[in-house]
C-alpha cells in the first residue's frame, strides 16, 4: 500500500479516536458542571439555614414564651404554603428521591423531583428553622440536588440534543448523593449513601461518571467552604479505652428508641389516634400542623429552647464533654422531631437524628456514671441512632466518622450501628425512607389512591435512558 494511503488511513483512525475522547470528555465535563450546580445550591441552602437558625436563637431568647403562639401559627402557615406551592416538597425529601428512581423521568421531573417544587423547599425549610421546628436541611438538600441534576441532564438531552447516555434514575441518584456530600462536607459518605440507600431496591447502575459527579459535589463544597469537619470533636488520648460494653449498650438502646422513632413517623398522625378521629385529621391538615407546632413550642419552652432547630449546638457541646442544660434533651428532641415531621412541613431528620443520638448518649452517661466517657458515648450514639432511624448502618458510620474526623473509632461506630440497625428492625421492619417512598410512589402513580397507614410492596424499577 502506498505511503499516502497509509497516512490517510492513520489520520482517519486517529481522528475517530480523538472524536471518541472528545465526546467522553464533554460528557464528563457536563456531569462535573451539574455537580458544581448541586454543590452551589447546597452551600446556598446551608447559608440561608444558618441565618434562619441565628434569627431563631435571637427571638426565642428575647421572648421565650412567645413560642407558644409563634411556632404553632408558623407551622400551620408553612403547611398551608406547602400544600399550595409544593406538595411534593413536604417532609425529608429522601423518600421522594427513592421513589423517583423507580418511575419514568417525565413523571418524576414533574412531581417528586420537580425543580420548581425542590427550589420552593429551600425557603420553606429555612422558614421552618426560623420558626423553631425540629428539622434539618440535609434531607432537603438531597431532593434539591436530585432535581437540579435531573433538570440539568434533561436540558442537555432535550434542548441541546446531547446524549449523556445516563438513565434518568442515575442522574437523580447522582444529584441526590452529591447534595448530601455537599451538605455535610463528606464526599465519601455521599458515595456510600448512594450505594447503600439509593441503590437499595432500584435499578441504578453506577458507573465512573455518576460516582465522579457525587465526589465532585463534595469536593467542590470543600474547596469553597474549607476542609473543616462538620462537628469539631476534641478527642483526647485514651478516648475509646474500656468503651466496648457501653458501645454495645448504646447500640441496643438507640436501636430500640430509633426503631420506635421510625415506626411512629411511618404511622403518622392518623396512625397514632383512635380510628374515629382520623377522618377529621385527614380533612384538616393545617389544624393538625398547628397542634403539632404547639407540641414543639411546649417542648422548646421546657428545655430552654434546646429542641428548636437542628440541634447542632447541643450535639457539638456533647461531643466535647459539655452537658446541655436540659437533663432530658434526647427524649425531648425525639418527640419534637416526630411532631415536626408528621405535620407535613418541609424538613429533614438527618441532623435532628444525630442530636437525638448525642442526647441518648448523655442519658446513658447519667446511668453509667464516671465509668463511661461522655464524648465516646455521644459520638457512638449519634451513629447508632441514625442507623436505627434509617437502617443504613454503613452510611451512618461513615457520615459520623467523616463529619467528626474520628477514624480511630470506626470499629466502635460500625459495631454500634450494626447492632442498632438489627434492633430497629424489630420495631420497624421496613426502612423508614423506603416505607415512605412507597407512599410517594403510590401517590404519584395512582393519584386517587390514598396510602394506608402501613407500608406496601415495592414497585418494579424503571427509568428512561438520557
Amino acid at each position: 500500500m502506498p505511503w499516502r494511503d497509509q497516512a490517510s488511513i492513520t489520520v482517519r483512525r486517529k481522528g475517530r479516536q480523538v472524536l471518541r475522547v472528545s465526546r467522553k470528555t464533554f460528557r464528563y465535563a457536563l456531569v462535573l458542571c451539574g455537580a458544581a450546580v448541586v454543590a452551589l445550591l447546597s452551600l446556598a441552602f446551608a447559608w440561608l439555614a444558618e441565618i434562619a437558625l441565628e434569627w431563631n436563637r435571637h427571638w426565642t431568647s428575647a421572648a421565650p414564651w412567645a413560642a407558644l403562639v409563634v411556632v404553632p401559627l408558623a407551622m400551620a402557615g408553612l403547611r398551608w404554603l406547602t400544600l399550595r406551592l409544593a406538595p411534593m416538597a413536604r417532609g425529608s425529601g429522601i423518600p421522594q428521591v427513592i421513589a423517583a428512581t423507580s418511575i419514568p423521568a417525565s413523571i418524576a421531573s414533574s412531581g417528586l423531583v420537580s425543580l420548581r417544587q425542590a427550589l420552593w423547599k429551600i425557603p420553606l425549610t429555612a422558614m421552618a428553622l426560623l420558626a423553631g421546628a425540629s428539622v434539618g436541611r440535609e434531607g432537603p438538600s438531597v431532593q434539591v440536588g436530585a432535581a437540579a441534576m435531573l433538570a440539568w441532564g434533561r436540558f442537555w438531552q432535550e434542548r441541546i440534543g446531547v446524549k449523556l447516555e445516563f438513565r434518568a434514575n442515575e442522574l437523580i441518584a447522582a444529584g441526590a448523593a452529591g447534595g448530601l456530600a455537599a451538605a455535610f462536607n463528606t464526599p465519601l459518605a455521599g458515595v456510600v449513601f448512594a450505594i447503600e440507600e439509593l441503590g437499595r431496591g432500584a435499578a441504578v447502575r453506577w458507573n465512573r461518571l455518576a460516582l465522579s459527579g457525587v465526589l465532585a459535589s463534595g469536593f467542590i463544597a470543600l474547596a469553597i467552604a474549607g476542609n473543616n469537619p462538620y462537628f469539631h470533636a476534641a478527642a483526647a488520648a485514651g478516648f475509646a479505652q474500656g468503651a466496648w460494653g457501653w458501645t454495645l449498650a448504646s447500640g441496643v438502646l438507640n436501636g430500640a428508641v430509633g426503631g420506635l422513632f421510625a415506626a411512629t413517623m411511618v404511622r403518622g398522625v392518623t396512625g397514632l389516634v383512635p380510628a374515629r378521629w382520623r377522618p377529621w385529621l385527614q380533612q384538616h391538615p393545617v389544624r393538625v400542623a398547628f397542634l403539632c407546632g404547639l407540641v414543639v413550642a411546649v417542648l422548646g419552652c421546657l428545655t430552654g429552647g434546646a429542641t428548636y432547630g437542628t440541634g447542632y449546638e447541643q450535639t457539638a457541646a456533647l461531643l466535647n464533654g459539655h452537658p446541655v442544660e436540659s437533663a432530658w434533651f434526647g427524649i425531648a428532641k425525639w418527640a419534637a422531631t416526630i411532631a415536626s415531621y408528621v405535620c407535613g412541613i418541609p424538613g429533614g431528620i438527618f441532623t435532628p437524628s444525630l442530636a437525638i443520638g448525642a442526647g441518648m448518649g448523655e442519658h446513658i452517661v447519667q446511668l453509667a456514671g464516671p465509668a463511661a466517657d461522655p464524648r465516646t458515648l455521644a459520638l457512638v450514639s449519634m451513629a447508632a441512632f441514625l442507623a436505627a432511624a434509617t437502617q443504613a448502618p454503613i452510611t451512618a458510620s461513615v457520615i459520623v466518622m467523616e463529619m467528626t474526623r474520628s477514624q480511630d473509632l470506626m470499629f466502635h461506630l460500625l459495631m454500634a450501628t450494626l447492632v442498632a440497625s438489627l434492633v430497629s428492625r424489630q420495631f420497624c421492619p421496613r426502612p423508614f425512607y423506603h416505607a415512605m417512598a412507597l407512599r410517594f410512589h403510590k401517590e404519584v402513580m395512582h393519584p386517587h389512591h390514598r396510602p394506608s397507614a402501613g407500608p406496601a410492596n415495592a414497585a418494579p424499577p424503571s427509568g428512561a435512558q438520557m
